[in-house]
């Protein structure tokens, strides 16, 4: 996986690249510190396979930078990150083609994941659950304010039905979740679960059958909107 952060915030991109290499090793990421450098990349021939833009960075002059970006390299995927913006930005940025928008008051393992997630193919926007809306970078990682994936189209499905899915997991899928969600590989699994690594897998195919999640990393995430915990993580 190849990612081009462009952002003007050194503390930011720095602290987002140690969460990068952590989780993923392989991933190799480009660092731009406004639009300009990240033009420069792409100009020079790198394909990245995830494009993430600071929306206050210099050179993106409100939505123009990223529409230029738009019309320039079409066939990029682009993230918009924010740490202040509001829904009507969010809104227009989307109708530019958008794949993702990452609030900066998400944690550090949130962000991570929505990486991951858009890395896949699919889309994640911030979602306020309560407001059923798209929910601005201004609010904080409150108690009663959560953010769940989008697929464009509102939240991925609805926390009734998340939790109803949840509760048909067996007892020993709760717990290999429970450490999909830690971001755990199978090998660890199995090893704190003393099972076979084959076995490991048969369970994540069955959680990620029953949740209607295409991946480890969807069912973490529906798992992470819907407070799921359980006691071997406790």
């Amino acid at each position: 996986m190849k990612l081009l952060v462009a952002d003007d915030h050194t503390l930011f991109r720095d602290a987002l690249l140690q969460y990068i290499e952590r989780a993923e090793p392989e991933a190799e990421t480009l660092l731009a510190n406004d639009l300009q450098g990240a033009f420069s990349y792409l100009e020079a021939g790198e394909k990245p396979d995830l494009i993430l833009l600071d929306y206050r960075m210099p050179g993106m002059n409100g939505l123009k930078g990223l529409e230029k970006l738009r019309k320039s390299y079409p066939d990029f995927r682009v993230v918009m990150m924010s740490g202040v913006v509001e829904l009507p930005e969010i809104q227009e940025a989307i109708d530019l083609g958008i794949v993702g928008y990452f609030p900066k008051t998400m944690s550090g393992k949130a962000f991570i994941k929505a990486i991951q997630l858009v890395a896949t193919g699919e889309k994640f926007f911030s979602f306020d659950s309560e407001a059923h809306s798209l929910m601005p970078s201004y609010y904080a990682d409150h108690e009663d304010k959560k953010y769940t994936g989008s697929n464009g189209q509102g939240s991925t499905a609805s926390a009734e039905k998340n939790a109803e899915l949840l509760e048909k997991l067996s007892e020993r899928e709760k717990e290999v979740l429970s450490y999909l969600v830690n971001g755990d590989s199978n090998k660890e699994i199995a090893n704190k679960l003393d099972l076979q690594v084959v076995t490991v897998k048969l369970h994540v195919r069955g959680i990620c059958r029953k949740l209607g999640a295409k991946n480890r990393t969807q069912a973490a995430l529906i798992a992470q909107e819907n407070d799921f915990k359980q006691s071997v993580n406790s």
